[in-house]
């Protein structure tokens, strides 16, 4: 019983993380140490270590030495695969949803940019890039396609820190191709929902190329 307690333990600390690095509530070049992670979490250092071996053999995590762990700096070439692969699997959640959504689903999709531009205004950017992230996770849910949400997740995983370090940096708008999406839900139109989310990642990537030499400067 106490082999299984510390599995599910470390398991839960695995999904913790996970959800910090998907939301963006940990950033490129972010040091992670053991011990802060086990204090943050109010656990001991075990199933913290084990959780941590996990993400450095899922690539979200980068071991640059022994004492040093970081969240990876993407290059120009991955960042490009990655957002290539988004274009055509978002693309393709988006024109589901808009085949498919009810009116609670475009309801729930409103209230996600309406907080999100709440976030914006106040410059409360961690919460903006969180509800952006919920927005994209949205659309693959209410097309109910969950194959393709867990890819969406595992793609995340790597890409949710720099997305939100950049719109923190760059404070630009991340919501007006979103409110084409969900237009195109309403007039039940897949081929502008997927256009519209084509357009939304594409019209960030000479931004966050030129965030991404930023770091590397640094």
């Amino acid at each position: 019983m106490k082999e299984i307690s510390k599995d599910s333990l470390g398991h839960t600390i695995y999904g913790r993380v996970c959800q910090d690095l998907v939301r963006g509530k940990l950033r490129p070049n972010q040091k992670i140490t053991i011990r802060g992670l086990a204090d943050a979490l109010g656990t001991s250092s075990t199933p913290v270590r084990d959780a941590v071996q996990r993400l450095l053999q899922d690539n979200a995590l980068d071991q640059r030495s022994v004492r040093d762990v970081r969240v990876p700096v993407l290059s120009t070439g991955q960042y490009m695969e990655i957002s290539r692969m988004r274009v055509e699997l978002e693309g393709l959640a988006a024109a589901k949803a808009a085949e498919v959504a009810a009116g609670r689903d475009v309801a729930r999709l409103q209230r996600i940019i309406a907080r999100n531009e709440e976030a914006i205004a106040a410059d409360r950017w961690p919460q903006a890039a969180e509800l952006n992230q919920q927005f994209h996770f949205a659309l693959a849910e209410i097309a109910q396609m969950p194959v393709l949400l867990d890819t969406l997740h595992r793609l995340w995983l790597r890409m949710g820190p720099l997305i939100a370090s950049y719109y923190a940096s760059a404070q630009e708008d991340m919501v007006q191709q979103h409110h084409a999406i969900v237009s195109a839900c309403e007039r039940r139109d897949p081929d502008a929902a997927r256009a519209a989310m084509r357009a939304d990642i594409k019209g960030s990537r000479e931004g966050i190329i030129a965030y991404i030499t930023s770091l590397k400067a640094d």
